[in-house]
């Protein structure tokens, strides 16, 4: 009998509650768990109960920007992967996304596509 394969669990964090919604239901459709976090506040308060196979996170949060978000994920020694997303492209911002570590960096609106293959070369 095939062993059943557990569902990835794809963490987003989104101030936009819109797109935060939209993205949710788009993974959902495409046999992800989904978990939403409206601010990188939110996302570090909830702790460690949930082990997230990937993150995705948009860079322009309102409070704690996603990439200080990554770099204190990064000091904790954190080994989940990031998916950095944005509206504001610019070679700085995009500069520090790259350093502060990511698997891939996209421009919303994104297809639905380009964040499938990033969620697949991020949690293959």
């Amino acid at each position: 009998m095939p062993e059943l394969q557990r569902r990835k669990i794809i963490a987003v964090v989104d101030d936009d509650s819109s797109f935060l919604g939209a993205t949710e239901n788009m993974l959902n459709a495409h046999g992800f768990e989904t978990e939403g976090f409206a601010s990188a506040r939110e996302f570090l308060d909830r702790g460690v109960a949930t082990p997230f196979d990937c993150l995705l996170i948009d860079i322009h949060l309102g409070g704690m920007s996603g990439i200080e978000l990554r770099r204190r994920l990064k000091a904790a020694a954190s080994p989940v992967p990031v998916i950095f997303m944005t509206a504001v492209d610019s070679q700085m911002v995009r500069a520090e996304a790259l350093t502060a570590g990511c698997v891939a960096y996209l421009l919303k609106p994104f297809a639905p596509r380009q964040l499938l293959d990033a969620i697949d070369r991020a949690a293959p």
